[in-house]
């Protein structure tokens, strides 16, 4: 009986929310129970906030203290950071990305170089000066049946992190809108990457030319034409396979992530001040 609750109560969880899938994984790993936070301060929206910034202090079981930073804007992630010393010098230390799809979950934690003050009192003072992200270190995959984890993990996330790197990098030079909603995001940019998979009046104008061939990828006829149009010709076979409709699929809020990061990393820089609210 005890089997068949946890496997309904488990897929319950895995059917809903970006917020609810962190939940899943962290009671997986059993890491939901390893940190008390012990001090929470946020954002206070009648000083005329700029952002939805909220920063931790946490204690494992050793006894240790480290920072959590974390944005409701993008709940798939959170970065950990040292205590600051006497003088409140800090360090950043990784990026916790998870987030659930309808096939399973991505997660891993990319190792990230970054220095700042944080000034903690009643109120907490916090500015970084400068963020470089270096590289995924560890991580697991969830898709259907399957699990991935150890190097077999690791060489999949990393080889998706250099995707979509490559995918951002693209998007970003491009005059599209910034600091969307990820249904703002997804609505925009999936006619643009995937005009195949949406409805003819979604599609971009002039998708289709005459002289354009076809390509069956992932039960898929795609457009060779337009990829070699619209995309940078190092995702071109990235399209054409099928294998960034599934980066898409799996990873859409990673993605959001990457384009999203350049306005994260400038609300960071910010000499941002946070007050103490009740744990």
């Amino acid at each position: 009986m005890r089997k068949i609750i946890y496997i309904t109560f488990t897929l319950f969880l895995m059917s809903s929310c970006i917020t609810t899938m962190e939940k899943t994984g962290q009671i997986l790993d059993g890491s939901a129970f390893a940190e008390n936070r012990i001090a929470l301060y946020s954002m206070n929206e009648k000083d005329g906030a700029v952002t939805d910034m909220e920063l931790s202090i946490v204690r494992n079981r050793e006894n240790e203290e480290s920072v959590i930073i974390t944005f409701k804007k993008y709940p798939m992630m959170k970065l950990r950071a040292t205590k600051p010393d006497s003088d409140g010098i800090f360090s950043l230390l990784s990026l916790d990305y998870l987030a659930g799809n309808t096939h399973g979950w991505n997660e891993y934690s990319l190792s990230i170089f970054g220095e700042g003050t944080l000034l903690i009192d009643e109120n907490v003072s916090i500015q970084i000066k400068e963020i470089e992200q270096v590289t995924i270190t560890n991580g697991r995959i969830h898709r259907y049946d399957t699990r991935l984890t150890g190097n077999e993990a690791l060489t999949a996330l990393r080889n998706r992190y250099d995707r979509i790197g490559a995918l951002g990098e693209w998007m970003l030079s491009l005059d599209n809108p910034k600091n969307q909603t990820i249904k703002e995001f997804e609505k925009h940019w999936k006619p643009i990457l995937f005009p195949e998979r949406v409805s003819s009046g979604k599609k971009p104008s002039g998708w289709k030319q005459k002289g354009d061939k076809f390509e069956k990828a992932e039960d898929i006829r795609w457009n060779t034409g337009y990829t070699q149009r619209i995309f940078p010709e190092e995702l071109w076979l990235i399209r054409d396979s099928g294998t960034l409709l599934r980066d898409w699929e799996e990873a859409l809020s990673w993605i959001y992530l990457e384009y999203e990061w350049e306005s994260i990393s400038k609300m960071l820089l910010q000499n941002n001040i946070l007050n103490k609210k009740r744990t």
